[in-house]
């Protein structure tokens, strides 16, 4: 008899937890979106944080930062450790040489670098520290981090204004 019963209880449980699959997944759907609706509504203030703090990286050494120009889209992808979320952005930068800083003669200076900017979600509010990916579209950029990062399910991927 408490064989059954327990094998009713498990059943049952198991149950409920394939009944409630559906209800976590489009909880975490309606999270996503609205963190991605929440980076859009700030992306302005973010790349000027993004090029204020990359800038003042010295990277490249010998190298002022004279301009970025952002892409409109944003490729989501989610920490495999933290399971915070992040938003890269493909850029496109334009440097000066330093004076003294030993690329003044260097005629690559003047070209334009593609790179995939970085944006944080802290489970509160986004941000960013000024991660740049060198020569890296964002999608590649994932693949090439593939072991830290994982891209965010296209289907979710939208953003719903």
């Amino acid at each position: 008899m408490m064989i059954g019963t327990a094998a009713a209880i498990a059943a049952a449980a198991a149950a409920i937890a394939i009944a409630l699959r559906p209800i976590r997944a489009a909880r975490r759907a309606e999270q996503l979106a609205r963190m991605q609706r929440d980076f859009h509504r700030q992306r302005e203030q973010l790349e000027a944080k993004f090029i204020d703090r990359a800038a003042a990286s010295g990277k490249p050494r010998g190298l002022v930062w004279t301009d970025v120009d952002f892409d409109d889209d944003v490729v989501y992808a989610r920490d495999r450790r933290s399971k915070r979320l992040k938003a890269l952005v493909a850029i496109e930068v334009s440097f000066a040489a330093v004076e003294g800083g030993g690329m003044e003669h260097v005629e690559a200076v003047s070209n334009v670098r593609a790179a995939t900017a970085e944006f944080l979600y802290d489970g509160v509010r986004w941000s960013t520290d000024g991660r740049v990916y060198f020569n890296l579209a964002p999608s590649a950029a994932v693949k090439y981090l593939s072991a830290d990062l994982e891209l965010v399910a296209e289907e979710h991927a939208a953003v719903r204004a």
